[in-house]
């Protein structure tokens, strides 16, 4: 498929010693049923074959001192060198489900008078995947697409700003209109983002038929860890609550799905894993809420995001 040639489209990609997961990407962006315009890579000093990797398939490759890398900063860093009116940002370890999925995951952006500014797809549970582990990614991609606005905030509190630059699509021009990613987050540029995106009129659209395969089986200290910075988030940047609304009704609508899927599974001896995941994810946030009130040496041990910290 072709697009209108007014429009160009750009693949933008952070990495890190991604050796072990960017051909995998590579090899699904080439069965693609699109053309783009380009592979933009940013990499932070990789130590492994990244950089390789990525020249032969094509990638330009733009390096970013690994102390200056920022989920936002890098982010916008690479958008304003990108060629692209359109632009679709992965995570390296992200692989496409099928040819048609970036087609589709683009197409809403090319409906005239649609008022999208952004899609995401669905992420799908990674060969592997723990059965909680893929629980959480059908709770949260589900298979019915959705389009949200600044006004659905009323419904949907905080899930109205839900979206992951693992897999998802923005034009140019309106990201550039609310001043690209924020810089210095811990992270969730994504998130804030797409708040700032929806406060000029704009929608976005999740798209249920563009999926990729992505997932995390992460141990408790990362549940945690997670959690804490996702608190962190909240605090630091208070205006998302208090525009959308808060997240405690729909994490208790999820730990309650989740229970409810490993007794239907007849899973039972997973109810103990359950319990102390949710529990280390709650107290993780919370803590993470007050972290200006937590001893600074603390916090580094206590997040995803040690850098962050200084």
């Amino acid at each position: 498929m072709c697009f209108p040639d007014q429009y160009k489209i750009s693949v933008i990609i952070p990495t890190l010693n991604g050796e072990a997961t960017l051909p995998e990407l590579f090899a699904a962006l080439a069965l693609q049923d699109i053309t783009v315009d380009e592979i933009l890579v940013g990499d932070s000093a990789s130590e492994d074959r990244t950089v390789e990797i990525c020249v032969q398939h094509g990638a330009r490759v733009i390096p970013v001192p690994r102390k200056d890398f920022d989920h936002g900063g890098t982010r916008t860093l690479l958008a304003q060198k990108a060629v692209g009116d359109l632009l679709v940002y992965f995570t390296q370890d992200t692989v496409l489900s099928r040819p048609e999925a970036l087609k589709n995951l683009i197409q809403p952006l090319l409906v005239a008078g649609s008022g999208h500014s952004c899609t995401y797809g669905r992420q799908l549970p990674a060969p592997g995947a723990s059965l909680l582990a893929a629980h959480l990614r059908s709770f949260n991609y589900p298979a019915t697409s959705q389009t949200r606005s600044y006004a659905d905030r009323l419904e949907y509190g905080l899930k109205t700003i839900f979206i992951s630059n693992s897999f998802a699509a923005y034009k140019k021009e309106d990201l550039c209109g609310v001043g690209f990613f924020k810089n210095g987050l811990i992270f969730g540029e994504d998130t804030c983002t797409l708040g700032r995106l929806l406060l000029t009129g704009t929608s976005v659209c999740y798209v249920s038929e563009a999926a990729v395969y992505h997932s995390h089986n992460y141990y408790y200290s990362q549940e945690f860890k997670r959690s804490f910075d996702i608190g962190v988030l909240h605090s630091a940047e208070k205006w998302l609550l208090e525009t959308y609304g808060h997240a405690e009704g729909l994490g208790k609508i999820y730990v309650r799905s989740a229970l409810d899927e490993i007794i239907s599974q007849k899973k039972y001896t997973l109810i103990l894993d359950w319990f102390i995941r949710n529990t280390v994810k709650f107290i993780g946030y919370k803590l993470g809420r007050t972290y200006d009130k937590l001893p600074k040496k603390i916090c580094p041990s206590l997040s995803l995001n040690r850098r962050w910290w200084g």
